[in-house]
């Protein structure tokens, strides 16, 4: 004992007596710098030092104090030296004099890899923030070490290993680094099991929560089975979520292991705690004035005795999808300030009685209203489609609305449209900043198509965002003046001789800028000469169109419905013509007829809508010429271009679709579509044009005679009707979707689709049930300068008009159009 009390007395003098040379920390005095100076391995320029330490001569430091101890930590979070240490080299009455001895780190001359791929080399070397000339110490090393080892994990190998070294450069003060990556074997996630008291879910429905988590095997083919901690940590909330749903507010994961079992699989072990399952017992509503409790309690549609869904009580207040929340009834009507606040009263037997406390607030009125974002289109084109304007009252149907139609103008990203109200409650007003990211509307199209047994090629160019303001205005020419919205479509398709066709058509959706009337025009020709060479008897049809619109947005039922009237002039003319599939083959047809659309459109996003519905009902009439000539003048003519010479129809289209979210982006599609061709008087009959040909992917490389094709995959080209069309059709449509990519430069998503259609002769033979099937899946990619683009391979399973075989497999490519 007596020789370790020896040792401790030893041991203190040697402390008390041992003298640094640096600064003495015993107690503070105040000094006045009279020099520094700089020593060590450096070379860095003196004054900048000095200027980074905040310290020069003259100054009053005290020793001990804050200055000296803030100059060391300025000095070591530039992470350029390996030792700092600041010495008082003399002093005088008092006066002192400092050494700063610095060693300065290394700097980066070249690195490399040793171990890895490639391609692994080069996505590293993008994401690593190692540079030449950058100080190289063990901080900068050790952040390298772990990306690098984070990086693989993250694809699964858990036993990853790092190890970087130092070579010195030829280059004074560089080094060369060397880093040894092994990866060793990829480890995946063999077993998932859940422990506890009392699990009242089965495994399977947990598992189906571990989104990013997954077991390997047969099951999870298409799912990765590695174990990233992000995603697994965000798998464990999904699990507590699911209990507090099932009415177990208090569940919780206690803990979880992950270890190898023999093979070097992962086996981890979630332990849980369940607690009680409770239910909702009385609600009781504080402080609402504008709405009684009834209407409350039928929109909040919670009963007593409902197993207690915390996230249900605040998905009914303040965030439902479609809307139906108290949150967006108040809203509705002003009252931005509103806010619902669910107090606990009362536990007992696992009920829960709760009190929602309402602050209803003041209605706010819209002060100003701005949209950041737009680089494409003229001011007045977006702010006439802004539901909310300054003066009038809050509503949030305004500003989802408003969102929806800067959605269908086409020219921004839906993805990124945004809304920021900035409240002022001082004064009950609010700033709406809407903000948007603007996107190319514009396409241009060059193809190639094969119809009839021919190869056309088409050029299209579409301006949806043009302005005739500017045609004039030179500068205004980059390349196209641009700005007011306005739409031009210019499309010339040929295959040399036998095929031309050119059009040409005009959109102004603000017809003089105040409402939303719309106007456009268009015009056409098209040429299909029959002669094989030049000097050869002509042959040929030739079909001339011009048309104009009108269109108005309605305000009844509800501002989603448009009303749209035309007048449509076309002119066949044949010569020679060689087939009998018009019943003449020298002389003219006119088509002169009225047109108007009825149609409701409320899809948010055109491009991969995940909600709303799209419907129209379309009415085509000819003037009845055969009011006005004589009882028996069609049975008596037997000059078929004299019975023709003015067309005499009606023609009625149907079509609906709808979109639904199942899960998340997944987006199932309906659709319903119908028309037929009708006469006025029977013994004129049906006109030998404007039928139509069902079957195929709806492309004829090639416009011919009015028809109109009705896309049913699975089925080649137009086989599914007769030979000269047929008057009457109908169509069924189911797709499920999942996106790819949203990316408004390129949208992509795939798709599983069952259709059935058919066509009929006459009425007589109709029957709605009586459908050519099929199934298949496909794809879709969206680029703004190209349109629609797609790929599908569908199962056909009965047979074509002209076959008694099944369709079988076909392969369809999509250009520019939905189904």
């Amino acid at each position: 004992m007596s020789r370790f009390f020896l040792n401790i007395l030893i041991l203190f003098f040697a402390l008390s007596s041992f003298t640094f040379s640096q600064i003495n920390n015993s107690q503070q005095t105040q000094y006045m710098i009279g020099g520094i100076s700089i020593t060590g391995n450096y070379n860095l320029d003196k004054n900048s030092i000095l200027s980074l330490v905040d310290l020069k001569v003259g100054d009053n430091i005290f020793v001990p104090g804050d200055k000296i101890q803030e100059a060391t930590k300025t000095l070591w979070s530039q992470e350029l030296f390996s030792d700092i240490q600041i010495f008082e080299t003399k002093k005088e009455n008092n006066v002192i004099y400092l050494e700063f001895f610095l060693e300065q780190l290394p700097k980066l001359d070249k690195f490399q890899f040793k171990g890895l791929k490639k391609s692994e080399i080069d996505n590293l070397r993008e994401d690593l923030n190692l540079s030449r000339g950058i100080a190289i110490g063990e901080q900068i090393k050790n952040k390298t070490k772990n990306y690098i080892l984070n990086y693989f994990i993250d694809k699964g190998f858990y036993d990853v290993e790092c190890s970087i070294t130092e070579n010195a450069s030829d280059d004074l003060n560089y080094t060369t680094l060397t880093i040894d990556v092994k990866k060793n074997k990829r480890i995946k996630i063999k077993e998932i099991n859940f422990l506890g008291e009392k699990i009242s879910f089965k495994d399977r429905k947990l598992k189906r929560k571990l989104k990013n988590t997954k077991e390997k095997g047969i099951k999870n083919i298409f799912s990765s089975s590695k174990l990233i901690k992000k995603d697994f940590d965000e798998d464990l909330q999904n699990i507590i979520s699911l209990y507090r749903e099932k009415g177990y507010r208090d569940a919780k994961v206690i803990n979880h292991n992950v270890s190898k079992d023999e093979k070097n699989d992962l086996i981890i072990n979630i332990n849980i705690s369940e607690g009680e399952e409770y239910f909702f017992g009385d609600i009781k509503w504080v402080g609402n004035t504008k709405y009684d409790t009834d209407k409350l309690n039928d929109l909040l549609g919670i009963i007593k005795g409902e197993i207690f869904d915390q996230n249900l009580l605040e998905e009914r207040l303040y965030m439902s999808r479609n809307g139906n929340d108290i949150s967006s009834l108040y809203m509705d009507d002003g009252y931005l300030f509103f806010q619902a606040n669910p107090i606990e009263v009362g536990i007992e037997n696992k009920i829960i009685d709760l009190e929602i406390r309402l602050n209803e607030g003041k209605r706010a009125i819209i002060n100003n209203v701005t949209v950041n974002g737009n680089t494409k289109v003229k001011d007045h084109v977006i702010m006439r489609e802004v539901r909310s304007l300054p003066g009038s009252m809050f509503k949030r149907s305004d500003i989802i609305r408003t969102q929806e139609e800067f959605n269908r103008l086409g020219y921004f990203n839906p993805e990124t449209l945004g809304v920021n109200p900035i409240p002022n409650p001082e004064t009950g007003t609010v700033d709406i900043e809407y903000t948007v990211e603007s996107k190319s509307s514009d396409q241009l199209e060059l193809q190639g198509g094969w119809g009839n047994g021919m190869v056309v090629g088409a050029f299209s160019v579409v301006f949806n965002n043009f302005s005739t303001k500017n045609f004039f205005k030179k500068d205004s020419w980059n390349p196209m003046p641009h700005g007011d919205g306005q739409k031009i479509r210019l499309r010339a398709a040929s295959n040399g001789r036998f095929y031309q066709n050119y059009s040409l058509s005009f959109e102004e959706p603000w017809m003089g800028g105040s409402k939303p009337n719309s106007f456009s025009a268009s015009v056409w020709k098209t040429i299909q000469n029959f002669s094989q060479v030049s000097d050869e008897e002509e042959s040929k049809m030739d079909i001339s169109g011009f048309s104009v619109g009108f269109g108005k947005r309605l305000k009844w039922p509800d501002d989603y419905f448009t009303i749209t009237h035309s007048i449509n002039l076309q002119r066949y003319t044949l010569v020679n013509y060689p087939s009998p599939l018009f019943n003449f083959s020298d002389g003219y047809s006119n088509n002169i007829n009225y047109s108007t659309t009825f149609s409701r459109n409320s899809i948010f996003n055109p491009i991969y809508p995940r909600s709303g519905s799209k419907f129209s009902i379309y009415l085509e009439l000819t003037p009845p010429y055969s009011l006005f000539r004589e009882k028996d003048f069609y049975e008596n003519v037997s000059d078929n271009q004299e019975k023709y010479k003015f067309l005499e129809y009606n023609k009625f289209k149907f079509d609906g679709t709808w979109y639904n979210s199942i899960i998340g982006d997944l987006v199932i599609r309906t659709h319903f579509e119908l028309g037929f061709l009708g006469t006025y008087n029977s013994s004129v009959g049906l006109p030998p044009f404007e039928r139509f040909f069902v079957g195929g992917d709806g492309l004829s490389g090639y416009s011919i005679d009015g028809r109109e094709i009705i896309a049913l995959r699975g089925y080649l080209n137009q086989s599914l009707s007769s030979i000269s069309g047929d008057p009457l059709y109908n169509k069924y449509n189911m797709e499920i979707r999942y996106p790819i990519s949203l990316n408004p430069n390129s949208t992509i998503y795939a798709l599983m689709f069952a259709e059935a259609g058919n066509s009929w002769e006459n009425y007589d033979n109709f029957n709605p049930f009586e459908l050519k099937k099929s199934t298949g899946l496909g794809i879709r990619i969206f680029m703004p300068m190209f349109g629609l683009l797609g790929l599908d391979f569908a199962y056909g399973y009965d047979s074509s008009n002209n076959s008694i075989e099944k369709s079988g497999w076909q392969t369809h490519f999509i250009i520019g159009q939905q189904f």
